[in-house]
């Protein structure tokens, strides 16, 4: 896997600050992506095990209230294996802190039943459409976008919206 960048201290992405990490890759391309510059899987940096210990050190800090991982794709085949590794460290070095993905696969399709999912609180998930984008909306570009609370979620048959 490959990473565009990690901000320390986000507050754009999630509730509270956060540390998010921006995957490198995205093979949908959507018109107007926010995040052109992560779309070419070759470029950005090497997702290292030293990468994965500056996330975790970065989370450490009291304020910081979970992590997010952006892309890019990150449950794009080349990104899902990191991504997954990723969740679970994260998870089990930090499991009050929430964890929150975006996708533009899709939850109950291409995504419920990933290993993945066993570590994400929050998925943001289907990809942007620049005909129904909305500013006003939260953590997410356009209106077809859901915020999925995925632990609510397993619980049931349902797939459960995040307020």
């Amino acid at each position: 896997m490959r990473y565009n960048k990690i901000r320390k201290m986000d507050i754009s992405n999630g509730p509270g600050v956060r540390v998010s990490i921006f995957t490198q890759g995205c093979a949908f391309n959507c018109k107007n992506c926010f995040n052109p510059e992560t779309h070419d899987f070759t470029l950005g940096n090497e997702f290292t095990k030293e990468t994965a210990d500056k996330i975790m050190d970065l989370c450490d800090k009291d304020y910081i209230e979970g992590l997010s991982i952006l892309g890019g794709e990150p449950m794009h085949p080349k990104n899902i294996e990191g991504t997954t590794k990723l969740a679970k460290a994260f998870k089990e070095k930090y499991p009050n802190k929430s964890l929150w993905v975006w996708s533009g696969f899709n939850f109950e399709k291409d995504l419920k039943d990933k290993e993945v999912m066993k570590y994400v609180d929050v998925l943001v998930d289907g990809q942007y459409v620049d005909a129904l984008r909305n500013p006003t909306l939260k953590w997410k570009g356009s209106s077809n976008q859901r915020v999925i609370d995925v632990k609510a979620s397993e619980k049931g048959s349902e797939t459960i919206l995040f307020d």
